[in-house]
């Protein structure tokens, strides 16, 4: 048996010599580290909030309605014809001024003021006076081209169902209310809606606006078409159909400039924006307000942009496309 003198002896030697090499190492007089110059911390890299440019498109997108009416380009204007000359007999007392005569082959059709028209009294004791054509002979009912042409309804019961359907009654409820066919209040939904636009388009023309709101509403509407759906059936789907409404107003002179139902898609939006420029004067550029509809940019770019031609970045190689 190995007596623990033996271990212990290599011990304390083992431990002096450790001891010893510490002293050594502590005493030594340190190196001077070299200094390194400090880093700076760069911070945290945060997106950009402002506005990119516009890079262009290197063609130009569809717009049906521009193609349209380069295909049909539109006729001259006519010259107005001369002035019907005063006859001799009394003045007369009805103002026919603001009527046309509708005939399509009269030199005055059209033509609102050139004297040619005279009231001829109230055929078979109607409410509605005739006036007559002395250039083409012809007759006709001062409501002709209005809503009340050829409507057997009072004209009182007629504003009143269109003013009830504008507040959102139903066609069923109207037809009810009045005592008619419902049938025969989409008919003269689908005329006032006709008759409307093209009150619109009278008085919306030449326009001269600083800015455009531009934005796009989910409604459920139902839109009647000549021939698209039945009547049984539009009647139905009244307030079912979900549409995308778009509208255009001036937010300082408060004008709807247009107003349109379909899918929210760059077809509408280049439809909207086409619209909003048949009705702005000539040269006139106002500032255009959306909610970020992504295709707004490419139809208002299709309208007013300009081809330019980039500027190389490179000394060889092809040039950029014009954008």
């Amino acid at each position: 048996m190995i007596p623990g003198l033996f271990y212990y002896q290599p011990m304390v030697v083992g431990l002096l010599w450790v001891f010893v090499m510490l002293s050594v190492v502590w005493s030594s007089p340190s190196r001077p580290q070299e200094q390194r110059p400090a880093t700076p911390i760069a911070p945290p890299h945060k997106r950009s909030k402002a506005p990119t440019a516009f890079v262009g498109l290197t063609q130009k997108p569809l717009c049906a309605r521009c193609e349209q009416a380069s295909t049909q380009p539109q006729p001259p204007p006519a010259l107005p014809p001369d002035l019907m000359p005063a006859t001799n007999r009394r003045p007369r007392q009805v103002d026919t001024s603001r009527h046309f005569c509708p005939h399509a082959g009269c030199a005055y059709y059209g033509w609102v003021g050139p004297g040619n028209l005279r009231a001829n009294g109230h055929p078979s004791g109607g409410p509605w006076r005739q006036f007559h054509c002395r250039a083409c002979g012809g007759y006709f009912l001062e409501t002709h081209g209005t809503l009340f042409h050829g409507k057997r309804v009072p004209p009182d019961t007629l504003v009143w169902a269109i003013a009830a359907l504008a507040e959102g009654l139903g066609i069923r409820a109207v037809a009810r209310v009045f005592e008619v066919d419902p049938t025969t209040v989409l008919a003269w939904l689908v005329e006032a809606a006709a008759h409307l636009k093209a009150v619109s388009r009278s008085f919306l023309h030449d326009l001269h606006v600083e800015q455009v709101q531009m934005d796009e509403l989910f409604a459920l509407l139902s839109a009647v078409k000549a021939g698209a759906v039945l009547e049984a059936d539009a009647i139905k789907r009244l307030s079912r159909s979900p549409y995308w409404v778009w509208a255009t107003i001036g937010p300082v002179t408060k004008l709807l400039l247009t107003i349109d139902v379909g899918d929210r898609t760059r077809a509408m939006a280049q439809s909207v924006v086409h619209q909003v420029l048949q009705v702005l004067a000539p040269g006139c550029v106002p500032l255009f307000l959306t909610d970020g509809f992504k295709e707004y940019a490419t139809a208002l770019l299709t309208h007013y942009g300009q081809w330019v031609q980039p500027a190389r970045r490179q000394a060889t190689g092809p040039a950029p496309k014009p954008r």
